[in-house]
């Protein structure tokens, strides 16, 4: 076990103090204590992608190396900045990559985890990263003379944290910025599907709460298809579904995924045809991996989605339009985009899509 003040405080000790990253559940210890202590220099990116960019040009503008945080799932993301920008034979930029390492040889786990888990180590290999697993407090002295080689070669350099290695630190309740109970939603939205509706869900708990609800009220008027990976592309799965396809398609996204790859989106309102319908569930912040804040309250997804070519645009708050503006998006006939402002999750022990190969044939059928 390592506590998370204690990796921060070697982190400052080396002159790293700025962070940014997408938030996991591994890392949620070290993320939340990062941005509690300086919020001026803690940014949550929308992807991992953008993370090191941001990095880099921290680094360009102060010459200290920032801390870059990652689930190992997102280091594809991440890829294209890191060999054609920070490489040291491209502009030699010095970052040091904190990664949850999902699908670890030694830890049981979901299989896509377990597909990134076995490559994670073999990618870094690719990329010439130097890395050291931390497991212990002992492990702190091996990253810090990797961090002292990344200041001295001007080289990217990297940790891996498996699951339950950082101690929890005492946390704060979750934000909450909408009431409306979001089983509430997915039990009036699963019961009004037309039959044979086809549902493409993001990952996280949306899709787990899928299933759970499914199986509680026990409803089998639509077919759902789990995005268990590929977090920001659950709108470009529907949009290539929907196309050859006769059924009505919803995709089920959450504001991380909707931000993750944003240009989706504007891919999916000039392409879609009549049967695709988006649904944005929108808490504003990532529940499953700790609750930090996605920021997109600020943005008017009414103007946003009007700008980009949606014809309809309707919205949920609360238990009294929910019937009605429901009814609307689900029987309208044209493009159309719903957010639903929603609580975070209540439901503990939320089960998770198993027997995946059975899944895709199901939905295929």
């Amino acid at each position: 076990m390592i506590r998370a003040e204690n990796l921060l405080k070697l982190l400052k000790k080396n002159g790293s103090d700025f962070y940014t990253g997408v938030p996991d559940s591994i890392l949620k210890e070290m993320s939340i204590l990062s941005q509690n202590k300086n919020k001026k220099n803690h940014i949550i990116a929308s992807n991992e992608g953008s993370a090191v960019s941001i990095g880099i040009g921290q680094f360009l503008s102060t010459k200290k190396i920032p801390v870059v945080y990652m689930q190992n799932s997102g280091l594809s993301n991440a890829l294209n900045p890191l060999i054609s920008l920070a490489h040291r034979k491209v502009y030699s930029i010095p970052l040091i990559l904190v990664i949850g390492w999902r699908g670890s040889p030694k830890i049981i786990d979901e299989p896509q985890h377990n597909v990134k888990g076995k490559i994670t180590k073999q990618i870094l290999r690719l990329l010439n990263i130097k890395y050291t697993i931390l497991r212990s407090h002992k492990d702190l002295k091996k990253f810090e003379k990797l961090i002292r080689m990344a200041k001295k070669n001007k080289s990217i350099i990297a940790c891996l944290i498996e699951q339950g290695i950082l101690k929890n630190q005492k946390q704060k309740e979750k934000k909450e910025y909408y009431k409306l109970n979001k089983e509430t939603f997915l039990k009036s939205l699963l019961e009004s599907c037309k039959k044979n509706t086809r549902i493409i869900s993001s990952t996280g708990y949306n899709s787990r709460e899928l299933i759970y609800i499914r199986k509680k009220y026990q409803i089998k008027n639509s077919k759902d298809f789990y995005m268990v990976g590929g977090m920001g592309h659950t709108s470009s799965v529907a949009l290539g579904y929907s196309l050859s396809s006769k059924y009505e398609t919803i995709c089920i996204d959450g504001d991380g995924s909707f931000l993750m790859h944003l240009g989706s989106i504007k891919t999916v309102a000039t392409f879609a045809n009549k049967n695709f319908k988006y649904l944005l569930l929108n808490n504003n912040c990532h529940d499953s991996v700790g609750g930090q804040d996605t920021y997109v309250n600020k943005i008017c997804f009414k103007n946003f989605s009007k700008s980009i070519g949606f014809d309809k645009f309707f919205t949920i708050r609360n238990k009294k339009n929910l019937k009605n503006n429901l009814k609307k998006f689900l029987s309208s006939k044209k493009l159309s985009f719903l957010e639903v402002k929603i609580s975070n999750s209540k439901i503990k022990n939320l089960p998770r899509p198993n027997n995946l190969i059975k899944i895709k044939k199901n939905f295929m059928n």
